[in-house]
């Protein structure tokens, strides 16, 4: 049975194999324009920085050198209902170096297309086990009406136990800032 989680809430994760989806609808835009949004990973150490330039997994970079983390492609538009991406997670290779795993949505080209996460609706991130049950699950119901790029959640390693915190934090930026943060 699912645990559905409140923005804050941390739950251990016991499945050393799992899959991390995401999913969200848009409002109709005044903008005329569709939405793209892309989950990013960035696989951290302790040092609360990536641990290698190629720890970074997004569209462009679908697999992490350990492949403990593969992105299983980019969802350009969000339709549909279920996961609109997927990350699927071995922590069975995970790099010894690495102690987080930060899931993070921004929306491509937000600034130019002038759309916020405000116009996003139905947005949840959720961890499902090899046999496809859910394990934890967060729905984002916050109105984000400026921010570009949401952190959803993280998956952290403490005394050698991975959990999961629903994070639920927006910025106004897209993917290089958080590249600035993280690298």
């Amino acid at each position: 049975m699912a645990i559905n989680l409140q923005k804050g809430q941390r739950e251990n994760l016991d499945a050393p194999k799992f899959t991390v989806g995401l999913g969200w609808d848009t409002n109709s835009s005044s903008t005329g324009e569709g939405f793209d949004l892309d989950a990013s990973i960035f696989i951290l150490g302790e040092n609360g920085k990536l641990v290698a330039d190629d720890y970074f997994v997004f569209y462009n970079n679908k697999k992490s050198p350990d492949e403990a983390v593969i992105h299983t492609g980019d969802n350009l538009t969000g339709e549909g209902s279920g996961d609109d991406e997927q990350i699927k997670v071995d922590l069975t290779k995970i790099n010894a170096a690495a102690k987080e795993i930060c899931i993070v949505v921004t929306i491509h080209e937000a600034e130019t297309r002038r759309q916020n996460f405000g116009q996003v609706r139905n947005s949840f991130i959720r961890i499902v086990d090899e046999q496809n049950n859910e394990l934890v699950k967060y729905e984002l119901d916050e109105d984000f009406s400026i921010e570009t790029a949401v952190e959803f959640g993280r998956i952290y390693n403490r005394s050698g136990q991975w959990k999961f915190e629903a994070v639920g934090m927006g910025m106004k930026g897209g993917l290089q800032d958080y590249l600035n943060k993280y690298n």
